[in-house]
């Protein structure tokens, strides 16, 4: 057996093997230490190998899901191995095979995989040419049979950083690498990283794999013509895909390809600030930390559920699919169907990874049944998308039009599985009672034979007590013994002939006699066939469903755009949310914004607008920490992101023009793993900003030059906001502490000062959180600190020291002004100050001296060499 064991290892060294034997799946040598070590179960050890005992734990086959989804969580991958020979018939070991191999970037289990996310894999392609980096990316979720490609180009540095960005927007569970390649940046991602090796990626057999795949003998249809590297990804994808299945990939029948000016741009800072799907601290949503996720996800199935993170991921900036989205929630709303569609898709399983079971041929008899019952609510749900389109009077909510074409009830399938499958079925096919009565003769008689076994044993018990005058005698049946005649030891001297001994008890004697082993025989044996005959038909079903797997599919995909735009039509309705306006000009108008997470955690949000267009682009706000600054900028950011989405959004009005990126730098966190300090990330991230940003794109800066020195911070705010105004000439909102800042707009009108207003009374402040044009007066720094619970006695120091540093200061206001002229030091000196150094004089007098254009090259060299002599005279 160990000989068995070792040579299907060799096939998956660095894969956990669970090994079959009878009702466990052990694990062996340093299998068996690791899996103890990160499941906590028992490690024994039985047997030598060269003379050292052999390591051994084991798993229960029934219970084996709970611990797979604990590796698979712990990033390790497991390769099953199960028991494919007879027992009856097999001299040694049965013979045992690798049926799949279970990877964090393969799964399809529901067991297995979170509800409302997908976990893709990735495969990674590099080409380099002289000094252009060429990066192909293919990445599919198995769980869906999306397969999807991008390709991009650039020098080295340029192709890593988008990289990095893909991979983070992406999100893979797991990466295929060719063997020669690292990663620069692998430790920030989540992702299991996978080696295999470089002529996986191969072009033609690429190429071969995806026509294969796809059915098809071009891929110009998909736009992937001349798409060398992503080509190449994909054959290595797939290969990989196929070889952990074990099978091949029936429900891949189509491919997309993505481009870099497809959605709007957001880095992983961005993505982060806004708390999209995951809070700031990268922590999953809850009541206290609610996410822009969390409180839209109003969807009745995990479908639309995974749908709507992706819209929110993957804002598109074509205005035109957002419109789409408008007009359905508008009719949606108008059609006041909302409830019904709700209350009906809460019957609707997930459809989507039920069909890739089907095709994997790992669905199992509960998977069947729910989706027969979820196929039964589609007239129902048609009924309620056909209300909406009597309020479409112009036409424009062809997305519930085209759904309700797709949601049609596939007869056949439908018809298949009421007929086949039980009301409730088994939980696994090995129990049996999987299919319903009359969907197969021959099942039904062998069924029947067990069955009647509970009504010939009424009949023996009563013949049996009738023939030997035992009041008492019993006929029954356990797993262990099978049929038997129970008489108590008071009764046994009544015993016939024909009666043998099959156990003896404490308190009676068990017996069997030839009609009832005869029975037996017939009852065990039907049974058995039973469960055969099921294993066989249920095999059969599942490739009889296949052809319906693209319909299935379809339909899948349709009833998640409706279940997320029934949500997000339910948002809008219960919190006052208003349709935004998507324009061709440049601007960004919101009336009376409202921040869509905050509003739900106050009593009273206060609304604000804002104005971006061409002649203002960036508002400078100043105000109070704890005034609003960051709730108010992000909000801005959040509905220019919810518009695209396609959702309403908080707000009286939203008039949004095209957007392509939304950058933010907000927050002070450092990164100690990469060695880059508070500053340094700070930094980063706004070299990111102005080397990205267009002025198509959204920024948002807070407190940018606070992690170093007043003066350097001070500069570096200055130069950014002014490249911002100059270059970029990005839609801005820059939230600053440097009140010198607010002169910007005297000499720049694209500029406009805002400031978030509080009240000061005694030594407390009240926060106003409102936006009023003009900077603002002061900080209210002390009142903070006060606020946050510093001891009073350092707020007493600090506020004397306040008063001396304002008394010595010639400042109307608490301010201090850093680039305005120090007067009254300057009045103070005296003309004998400004002696300059004869040092200096002589270099300035040379320099004065010298007429550049009438000097010949020689005459200019001597020159030169005078001067160097002068400056060593000033060291």
């Amino acid at each position: 057996m160990m000989q068995q064991y070792l040579g299907i290892k060799v096939d998956h060294p660095d894969t956990l093997l669970f090994y079959r034997m009878g009702d466990f799946y052990e694990l062996f040598f340093d299998d068996a230490q690791k899996a103890s070590r990160l499941l906590g179960i028992t490690l024994t050890q039985r047997g030598n190998s060269n003379g050292a005992p052999i390591k051994m734990a084991g798993v229960p086959f029934h219970a084996v899901e709970q611990y797979l989804a604990k590796l698979i969580k712990l990033g390790e991958s497991v390769a099953i191995c199960e028991q494919i020979g007879d027992p009856a018939t097999s001299k040694g070991p049965v013979e045992r095979k690798v049926t799949r191999v279970i990877t964090p970037g393969t799964l399809s289990d529901s067991d297995l995989l979170p509800e409302k996310s997908e976990r893709p894999l990735l495969a990674l392609c590099e080409l380099v040419q002289r000094k252009t980096v060429t990066v192909g990316l293919a990445w599919l979720s198995m769980a869906s049979g999306a397969l999807k490609l991008m390709e991009f180009s650039g020098d080295l540095k340029s192709c890593h950083n988008r990289l990095q960005q893909e991979l983070e927007r992406i999100a893979p569970a797991e990466i295929l690498l060719a063997d020669a390649i690292d990663l620069p940046f692998e430790g920030a991602l989540n992702g299991k990283i996978a080696s295999v090796p470089q002529w996986h990626f191969d072009l033609p057999s690429g190429q071969k794999s995806l026509f294969e795949q796809l059915g098809v003998a071009t891929l110009t249809g998909f736009g992937a013509d001349g798409m060398s590297a992503a080509i190449g990804a994909a054959g290595a994808l797939l290969r990989y895909a196929q070889s952990t299945q074990g099978k091949g990939l029936q429900h891949v029948r189509k491919l997309t390809t993505e481009t870099e000016n497809e959605f709007i741009g957001l880095d992983s800072a961005t993505r982060r600030n806004l708390e999209l799907t995951e809070t700031i601290r990268g922590q999953d949503a809850s009541h206290a930390s609610p996410t822009l996720f969390s409180m839209l996800d109003h969807c009745r199935t995990a479908m639309g559920s995974r749908l709507l993170r992706h819209w929110l991921h993957h804002a598109r900036r074509d205005q035109s699919v957002a419109r789409a989205r408008h007009a359905a929630i508008n009719a949606l709303m108008q059609a006041e169907v909302s409830d019904g569609l709700a209350n009906t898709l809460t019957a609707v399983p997930d459809i989507e990874r039920i069909t890739t079971r089907i095709a994997l041929l790992s669905a199992r008899p509960r998977d069947l049944a729910s989706l027969r019952n979820g196929l039964q609510q589609l007239p129902a749900l048609r009924s309620y998308v056909a209300m909406c389109q009597e309020y479409d009077g112009d036409g424009s909510a062809t997305l519930l039009n085209a759904t309700h074409e797709t949601i049609a009830t596939p007869v056949e399938c439908l018809d298949l599985l009421e007929r086949a499958v039980a009301l409730e079925p088994a939980a696994m096919v090995r129990d049996g009672g999987v299919f319903a009565r009359g969907f197969d003769a021959h099942l039904d008689e062998l069924r029947a034979l067990s069955e009647n076994a509970g009504q010939f044993l009424v009949d023996l018990e009563t013949r049996e007590r009738n023939r030997t005058g035992i009041a008492n005698l019993r006929v029954e049946y356990n797993k262990v013994h099978g049929f038997y005649i129970e008489v108590t030891h008071g009764q046994t001297d009544k015993v016939p002939d024909d009666y043998r001994r099959r156990q003896t008890l404490k308190n009676a004697e068990r017996y069997i006699t030839p009609e009832l082993k005869a029975f037996e025989d017939k009852a065990l044996s039907a049974q058995e066939r039973a469960l055969v005959r099921e294993k066989v038909l249920y095999e059969k079903l599942l490739q009889d469903l296949a052809p319906h797997i693209g319909t299935l599919q379809a339909i899948a995909q349709a009833l998640a755009q409706l279940d997320t735009l029934v949500a997000l039509a339910d948002h809008a309705t219960r919190h006052n949310w208003c349709a935004p306006r998507l324009v061709a000009e440049a601007a960004i108008s919101i009336e009376q914004g409202r921040h869509p997470v905050v509003e739900n955690q106050i009593e009273r949000f206060i609304a604000n607008d804002c104005q971006l267009n061409t002649e203002h682009k960036l508002l400078l706000i100043t105000g109070p920490n704890m005034g609003g600054k960051s709730t108010f900028m992000r909000q801005v950011a959040l509905i220019t992101l919810l518009a695209y989405v396609g959702s309403y959004v908080p707000a009286a009005g939203a008039v949004i023009g095209p957007i392509d990126r939304i950058f933010t730098r907000i927050g002070a966190a450092d990164d100690l793993a990469g060695g880059r300090s508070t500053f340094m990330v700070e930094m980063t991230e706004s070299a990111a900003i102005l080397n990205g940003a267009t002025e198509h794109s959204l920024v948002l800066m807070d407190e940018v030059g606070r992690g170093t020195s007043t003066f350097d911070g001070l500069a570096l705010a200055w130069a950014i906001a002014r490249h911002l105004i100059d270059n970029t000439r990005s839609f801005t909102l820059f939230a600053t502490h440097y009140f010198e800042l607010t002169q910007l707009p005297e000499t720049h009108p694209s500029a406009a000062n805002v400031h978030l207003s509080a009240v000061e009374h005694k030594d407390s402040i009240v926060f106003l959180h409102a936006v009023q044009p003009g900077p603002a007066s002061q900080s209210y720094g002390l009142q903070v600190a006060q606020l946050a619970g510093v001891p009073p006695p350092v707020i007493r120091a600090a506020r004397k020291h306040l008063a001396m540093l304002e008394a010595h200061s010639v400042q109307t206001t608490p301010q201090f002004d850093l680039f305005a002229a120090p007067q009254a030091a300057m009045a103070e000196l005296s003309m004998e100050d400004f002696t300059p150094d004869p040092a200096i004089a002589a270099v300035t007098e040379a320099l004065q001296q010298l007429d550049p254009d009438a000097l010949s090259p020689r005459d200019a060299l001597d020159a030169l060499y005078r001067l160097k002599q002068l400056a060593d005279a000033l060291a």
